[in-house]
C-alpha cells in the first residue's frame, strides 16, 4: 500500500515558528510532525509514502536521510503549489496500479490508527472513504451530510451557514479512479476540487480519536500539551 503525506504548506499563521523550519517539522515532544505520520503509516502497512515539498525542503530531506525503519519515504518538490488534489494528479503513477492509497494532512495531529479507514474502505469499496470528526468550529471546516448507510450525501467546504458539525479530518482511503474527478487546473485543493464531485459515490466513516490541526501557535502550544507523557508507539 502506498500513501501521500500532503506537508508543502508555508505555515504563515505560525510564525515566527515556522520561519525556520517547515510546519510538518515543528516537534511533538521528541518527534517531528513528520515523524509522528510516517510511523503511523508504517503500522497501518503502508510501503511507500510520498511527501510534497515547497517550503524550506531541505530541512524536510535531512531529517528524512538520518530517518531509519519503513515506510520508504521518497519527495517531491514543487516550486509552484500544486493545491492537495493538484499534487495527486500530478503524481498519479505512484498509485494507478494501486487497488487503494492514502492521503493525509501532515499539518494535523493525531492518534488515529489508520488501519480503520483500511479496512472500512475495503470493506464497502467505492472511491473514497473519508474519516469524520465533530468539529467544534463548523465553519472553517469541510462539513458532511451522511445518509443510514454512511454514504456522502452532501459536502461543503467552510460553509458560512453550517448544516451539522459532521466534519473532514484530513484523511482519506482513495481509489485511484478519484484522480478521474479532479476538476481545472493546479492549484486544485482537495476540499474544492475533488470531494464535491464524490458526493453520492463515497462513504464517511466517523472516528473516535484525538485530532487537532497545527495551524496556530496557541494550538500548536495546546497539541504540545495534550501529547506530553503519552506513551511512545
Amino acid at each position: 500500500m502506498k500513501a501521500f503525506l500532503l506537508a508543502a504548506g508555508l505555515g504563515t499563521r505560525l510564525r515566527p515558528l515556522t520561519d525556520t523550519v517547515p510546519k510538518c517539522m515543528l516537534p511533538i515532544g521528541d518527534r517531528p510532525l513528520l515523524g509522528i505520520w510516517l510511523d503511523a503509516f508504517a503500522r497501518a502497512g503502508v510501503e511507500e509514502v510520498l511527501v510534497n515539498l515547497h517550503y524550506l525542503p531541505d530541512v524536510v530531506t535531512r531529517y528524512l536521510a538520518e530517518r531509519t525503519g519503513p515506510p520508504v519515504v521518497r519527495t517531491t518538490y514543487e516550486p509552484e503549489l500544486l493545491g492537495s488534489a493538484g499534487t495527486l494528479l500530478a503524481n498519479r503513477a505512484l498509485v494507478e496500479d494501486e487497488p487503494l492509497f492514502l492521503a493525509c494532512y501532515a499539518d494535523n495531529l493525531t492518534d488515529f490508527d489508520l488501519r480503520e479507514l483500511v479496512d472500512a474502505h475495503l470493506a464497502r469499496g467505492g472511491p473514497a472513504t473519508l474519516a469524520l470528526f465533530r468539529a467544534e468550529n463548523p465553519r472553517a471546516v469541510g462539513i458532511v451530510e451522511l445518509d443510514s448507510e454512511a454514504r456522502i450525501v452532501a459536502f461543503t467546504e467552510k460553509p458560512e451557514h453550517p448544516t451539522g458539525n459532521l466534519a473532514n479530518a484530513g484523511m482519506y482511503a482513495f481509489s485511484p479512479s478519484v484522480l478521474d474527478e479532479i476538476d481545472g487546473p493546479p492549484p486544485v485543493d482537495i476540499g474544492y476540487g475533488l470531494l464535491p464531485n464524490l458526493v453520492g459515490k463515497s462513504q464517511g466513516l466517523v472516528v473516535d480519536c484525538y485530532l487537532r490541526d497545527i495551524g496556530t501557535p496557541e494550538s500548536y502550544k495546546q497539541a504540545q500539551a495534550d501529547w506530553a507523557g503519552r506513551p511512545a508507539t
